[in-house]
């Protein structure tokens, strides 16, 4: 470095004066470059498989609508039928099971879904879902269905896919990781950019790695936004992170309500076994129920859930999740076909409702077409960026090999009141976030057992300035 004469000892102190600003900020970079190195390359793999079967489930709801058109549409006819008599009519085509749940037709030209649980065949936690046409009761199929949102086979296989590769339970820790991670690394990626000198950042009149690294820069700064959101909401339904998130949601008040079942009244369980077992017929029936509900303002999209036991009432509940947000619950009893219980959507805790819209946001439903692309663009964006950062460390190389990885020892440049904090949040951090916390203990334990291997050895750490 060099430096300007001093005419008198009282200058030389000065151009040191930036010195604090820069010494808080120096010893920070290199300790999260190689953090923002070292967690892209192990970590890029499983953002690579989200990526790629995210991208591919933000495009499922519409390639849904064309492969199952035949189920999900009919001809708009004159009246539609009695909800009682399109349920007859699938249990008549398909009398094995139990009627778990009825969809009626929410618009003109959509069919009505009769849900079956206890299917021989069906898998675990899911239901067989036969379609009727509301105008004829003719049935038009029948497709095996799961989760709430009433996703068919395609959907179904491609979001198993994405959420844990077809592994069950066990295959959920990658995408846990995957979200756990993409969070720091998106962090770790503006700061360095921002940091960067202004003329570094450009991306025309440069080549080799200096363009790789503005490409890849460029995209992650606009991306980081959307990388950060599907980081968090990811997270609130994940195995380990999410059971934390909702025991802290719980701790708080903000767990999400549900409408009571229990029939209630002197007349709780009469009149519940009006019908045979499995036919969802219980007590007023299905079209007085549907009746009640519309009374207390639900409107299409709705679901009916047959009562559990004679001790139960119907629940009728919205199941719109596009935007309006429509979720509004109630209980209705099987003797007197009279609400016992509502729950409206806007009465929900604050944390309840940004669960559920973060959720279906990160799913592409909020929004619809728009939001699915958006989603589309954040997917293909990541894996952009996955196979620029693996160019840049090639290129580091000089195109022949991969580059030296950063060196180690950064974190000993760090001043002890900035460390120590910052060990502290991420100790918490670690905790909350156990896919977060274990790799990095990891990561750090290993590193450290190789730094005193190679120190005992008396070799210089791996990616030292050569001299």
């Amino acid at each position: 470095m060099t430096t300007a004469p001093s005419t008198t000892t009282d200058e030389a102190p000065q151009p040191a004066a930036p010195a604090p600003s820069r010494s808080s900020w120096a010893p920070l970079r290199p300790l999260i470059l190689r953090l923002h190195f070292y967690a892209g390359v192990l970590v890029a793999p499983f953002l690579l498989v989200a990526a790629v079967t995210g991208l591919l489930y933000a495009g499922s709801f519409q390639a849904e609508k064309l492969v199952y058109d035949h189920e999900l549409t009919v001809p708009v006819g004159e009246r539609k039928l009695p909800i009682g008599e399109q349920v007859t009519a699938a249990r008549k085509a398909h009398p094995e099971g139990t009627v778990s749940a009825v969809r009626p037709s929410p618009e003109a030209g959509a069919t009505t879904r009769v849900m079956l649980s206890g299917v021989p065949g069906v898998g675990e936690g899911h239901t067989l879902a036969v379609f009727v046409d509301p105008y004829t009761a003719k049935v038009r199929g029948s497709l095996e269905q799961y989760g709430s949102t009433g996703a068919l086979p395609l959907r179904t296989w491609i979001d198993e896919f994405h959420r844990d590769l077809h592994l069950g339970e066990s295959g959920r820790l990658y995408s846990e990781l995957a979200a756990s991670w993409l969070w720091v690394i998106s962090a770790g990626g503006l700061v360095l950019w921002f940091s960067r000198r202004r003329a570094l950042r450009k991306v025309r009149g440069v080549k080799g790695r200096r363009r790789t690294l503005g490409l890849h820069g460029s995209v992650g700064v606009w991306a980081a936004a959307g990388f950060f959101f599907l980081s968090a909401t990811g997270l609130t339904w994940s195995a380990y992170a999410g059971a934390n998130i909702d025991e802290l949601r719980t701790s708080l008040g903000q767990a999400t309500p549900s409408v009571s079942a229990a029939a209630g009244g002197e007349h709780s369980g009469h009149g519940a076994a009006a019908g045979q077992a499995g036919d969802a017929a219980h007590g007023v029936g299905l079209d007085k129920v549907l009746a009640a509900a519309r009374a207390e303002g639900l409107g299409d999209p709705v679901e009916i859930v047959p009562p559990a036991d004679a001790g139960s009432a119907y629940v009728v509940k919205q199941v719109q999740r596009s935007w309006p947000t429509k979720q509004d619950a109630v209980a209705i009893d099987p003797a007197s076909g009279e609400a016992t219980d509502v729950l409206r959507f806007e009465d929900h805790p604050v944390l309840a409702k940004l669960t559920r819209w973060g959720i279906d946001l990160h799913t592409g439903i909020l929004f619809g077409l728009v939001n699915q692309i958006a989603l589309m663009l954040l997917a293909l964006s990541l894996i952009l960026l996955i196979v620029w950062g693996c160019r840049m460390w090639w290129q580091r190389g000089r195109g022949t090999a991969f580059g030296r990885p950063i060196p180690r020892g950064a974190w000993q440049q760090v001043p002890p009141q900035i460390l120590v904090p910052l060990l502290a949040g991420v100790a918490v951090l670690g905790y909350f976030l156990p896919l977060f916390g274990i790799p990095l203990a990891a990561f750090l334990a290993v590193d450290i057992l190789l730094g005193e291997i190679a120190h005992r050895r008396g070799r210089r750490s791996y990616g030292a300035p050569a001299a």
